[in-house]
């Protein structure tokens, strides 16, 4: 199987079986090619809603209340009514998965709108039915290539921003900034961007949260300006499960420059390392012991 997209983070082997896998829109089932919204959707017209990448692992969906949670308070905040409470929304998904006769390796990406709007616009009160809900769900594995060679990084000129800007903790539909510090990224030869603050610390990538070793220690952001990671969380807590520090505190480009290991985290790839940042190799510019350590420690808490 050939990897798609291989020198992304969000890279996955290419699956066959995800030909005949038939999208879920609004309780119905579709086959690829038919699955479709309107035009006047409010999530198409300007990204006006929330979503969620959940894993299938053995027949388990892996975190599956706190992505509900992080999802149902997402919608919260923008005052959208999703039409069904938390059980309700993963019976939903359940019954995706058991349309396509899933059971592990799965990707799931649920994708809800404010819905039908009768016109193209801003303004939330011209919408005309309930909130639209896609759930696509695709056999995927994380390219295994990257694992073995590691992303290389590069620092974009596009800040994250506070959350009197617009909060991160919010996973949006929107997410044009991030896609203009990529195609930043891309465009130096680098595989995804590392984004700083408005301060100037280091906070996440354009799609992923960022870490780096220094001796035992782990380093990540104070969280102010970064995605409220799951997987970050759960990276988090198994090195400290482990015995070994965990510091989460605004730290420097000069800092990340001087790491020993470096990786980053997300629903799809897990554990993803990285061996250089803006032409400089980390350490050895190559994945590390201690990246590969946190590594079998998640791939552990996750099989548990």
């Amino acid at each position: 199987m050939t990897p798609l997209s291989s020198s992304s983070s969000q890279s996955y082997v290419k699956d066959p079986r995800n030909d005949g896998v038939e999208i879920y829109v609004n309780g119905a089932f579709f086959p690829r090619e038919e699955a479709k919204v309107s035009i006047f959707d409010a999530g198409f017209v300007l990204g006006d809603g929330v979503w969620e990448g959940i894993r299938l692992i053995k027949g388990k969906l892996l975190a599956i209340d706190e992505h509900i949670d992080r999802l149902f308070e997402g919608a919260r905040s923008i005052q959208l009514d999703i039409g069904f409470d938390k059980e309700g929304l993963v019976a939903e998904i359940w019954k995706c998965l058991r349309h396509n006769k899933m059971e592990d390796g799965v990707h799931i990406r649920m994708m809800i709108s404010r819905g039908l709007k009768s016109t193209p616009n801003q303004d939330p009160r011209f919408i005309v039915g309930g909130a639209t809900i896609v759930i696509v769900a695709e056999w995927k594995q994380p390219n295994p290539e990257l694992k073995a060679t590691g992303l290389k990084l590069m620092t974009s000129t596009i800040r994250c921003s506070t959350p009197d800007v617009f909060d991160l903790r919010l996973n949006s539909h929107s997410r044009l900034n991030f896609i203009q510090a990529l195609i930043q990224a891309i465009n130096m030869g680098a595989d995804e961007a590392l984004m700083l603050d408005d301060r100037g610390f280091v906070a996440s990538c354009n799609s992923t949260n960022f870490f780096i070793f220094r001796g035992d220690e782990l380093w990540t952001s104070d969280g102010l300006t970064c995605f409220n990671g799951i997987t970050r969380k759960k990276a988090i807590k198994v090195w400290k499960d482990a015995g070994f520090t965990v510091r989460e505190a605004p730290f420097t480009l000069s800092e990340v420059y001087s790491a020993d290991e470096a990786f980053v985290t997300g629903t799809l790839g897990g554990i993803t390392p990285v061996a250089s940042i803006d032409g400089r190799p980390i350490g050895a510019g190559k994945p590390g012991p201690k990246t590969a350590k946190m590594t079998d420690l998640y791939q552990a808490f996750i099989e548990g």
